[in-house]
């Protein structure tokens, strides 16, 4: 028996009733939960009338909040440092490898049981995250065998760059989304992103937001319907 744990969480079905024809899973940040991020399937969802939207609980629960999940501990996560020191962001989210690898085996999982269920596959599926979602999907997302349909990313970074080269194995389009405030993951992490995944030919488009802290404004949820949108439109 798999020691990986099942997850789930809330979800919608399609509005039209019928079989989904594509999937969007959602991964939520630090201390939230699968109901902090499918608000965002809810304002999207009537545009898109024939797809599934997941946003499933992370496997741990938070160690800095009582009702909130994690997928991977950022006790020692200090993002102060990265502001003094911009230089020392690489070593930060090297820091962070070993939790991402281990959520990665979650959310494989999930995702295999996902489309089995919808009876569709990881081409015909967008991963969206936040934060700490986006640590996730990315890392994800860009090892695996058959390539997303696309990788969209709020408020996030790039984690275990140092051997992506290496363990990349698919080059989904990747839309990511930033607000030049950011409190939490700075701003400069969008950059850094962008450079390592254009270096190795990933098809990715960087948006700041101007203002905006750690979070998503209406700009943020306008371009990521319209990447969904055009993501889907290509399948």
């Amino acid at each position: 028996m798999s020691n990986i744990p099942l997850i789930d969480g809330p979800r919608l079905r399609p509005l039209s009733g019928s079989p989904a024809k594509n999937l969007v899973i959602l991964l939520h940040g630090y201390g939230a939960d699968g109901d902090d991020l499918i608000g965002l399937a809810q304002y999207w969802q009537s545009d898109f009338p024939d797809t599934a939207f997941v946003a499933p609980n992370a496997p741990e629960p938070c160690e800095l909040s009582p009702f909130g999940r994690q997928w991977f501990s950022l006790e020692r996560y200090d993002p102060d440092l990265q502001r003094r020191d911009p230089a020392a962001g690489a070593e930060v989210f090297a820091s962070m490898i070993e939790g991402a690898q281990k959520a990665q085996r979650v959310v494989d999982q999930f995702i295999a049981k996902e489309t089995e269920a919808h009876s569709l596959s990881l081409s015909e599926t967008i991963l969206v995250g936040f934060s700490q979602g986006t640590m996730v999907s990315l890392y994800t997302g860009l090892r695996e065998q058959v390539a997303p349909a696309g990788i969209l990313g709020y408020s996030g970074a790039l984690v275990g760059d140092s051997k992506l080269n290496e363990e990349l194995n698919c080059r989904p389009p990747i839309c990511l989304i930033h607000g030049e405030e950011d409190e939490i993951v700075p701003f400069p992490a969008l950059a850094r992103a962008t450079k390592m995944l254009t270096d190795l030919n990933i098809d990715v488009t960087a948006h700041s937001c101007p203002g905006l802290g750690h979070g998503i404004d209406e700009r943020g949820l306008k371009i990521g319907q319209s990447f969904v949108k055009e993501v889907f439109s290509n399948i």
